[in-house]
């Protein structure tokens, strides 16, 4: 962890909804006049687009499991090394993914491809990554070690199931099918790499739905914010001032001592008043540090 180049992470399976969150931290670092480097966690996975298939194909063939979500589809150890880097210098080698062609135009790439190693340039004031790992430990690395603001975003299993079946099929081009296989030949990855990072996170953002989501496989319609809480659990509860925001989150309630309650409409709202004093903590940190 750094004083001086903080690194926030806001971590979360595929279809979670963690763009929410970015879009959150967007407009807390244009009113706090904070200057960040972004990081997408989908620029440290191992294989492009093309060589990824082969190697799922390989995988399967010799037993083997292969996913996005574990250590042999991504570069861990780079991530951390990025993470430690910057914590200690302000820079590290980043790059991107090109997911679209909009995006592959400036660089001349096609969707698919990454874009070549380069250094993060200095004068930032803080690392903001968005992806699959930013509190991934295994045997070899530990990359939550590195991480002054982590903030985990999970919906319950079967509404995460839902959104990643419709965003798929729909956006996509894959059969229902596709999907679930894709869900179970992932499971152990997600079991044993994505699931243990929510028990580091410093504030858990969990969406639950209040309309039946039994079979994810079969649901015509991914429940709507109002058909929804979200549950916010805080590590450090003795640091939080619950009773400034149940007053300032309308309908939010507490279920534990360490957890919030609001609707599901207030997710947004909910989280720039939880997560501005915390970015503005590390940023005068910042300062006294340099």
């Amino acid at each position: 962890m750094s004083a001086k180049h903080p690194v926030v992470c806001v971590t979360g399976s595929s279809g979670a909804g963690t763009t929410t969150v970015k879009n959150a931290f967007e407009h807390i670092f244009r009113r706090e006049g904070i200057s960040p480097i972004v990081v997408e966690g989908d620029s440290f996975h191992r294989f492009d687009r093309k060589d990824m298939k082969a190697a799922i194909a390989a995988a399967q063939e010799e037993g083997r499991v292969l996913s996005h979500f574990g250590p042999e589809g991504n570069h861990f150890e780079k991530l951390e090394e990025l993470f430690r880097v910057y914590g200690e210098t302000g820079t590290g080698q980043t790059r991107k993914y090109i997911h679209s062609p909009e995006e592959g135009a400036p660089y001349g790439q096609e969707p698919g491809t990454f874009t070549p190693w380069e250094t993060i340039p200095e004068g930032n004031d803080l690392l903001f990554y968005e992806g699959l790992h930013g509190g991934v430990v295994d045997q070899k690395v530990n990359v939550a070690r590195y991480v002054d603001l982590l903030i985990g975003v999970v919906p319950i299993v079967n509404l995460e199931w839902i959104q990643k079946i419709h965003r798929d099929t729909a956006q996509r081009g894959y059969s229902t099918e596709a999907v679930t296989d894709t869900i179970l030949r992932r499971m152990h990855d997600y079991v044993h790499y994505i699931t243990p990072q929510f028990s580091r996170t410093h504030v858990n953002f969990q969406r639950v739905p209040t309309v039946d989501t039994s079979n994810p496989f079969i649901a015509r319609d991914i429940p709507t914010p109002d058909e929804s809480f979200i549950v916010i659990r805080f590590r450090e509860p003795n640091k939080v001032d619950f009773p400034y925001l149940l007053n300032m989150i309308k309908d939010s309630f507490m279920s534990r001592p360490n957890t919030l309650v609001v609707p599901g409409g207030k997710m947004g709202f909910a989280m720039e008043t939880i997560l501005t004093p915390m970015i503005h903590n590390l940023i005068e940190r910042k300062r006294k540090e340099s």
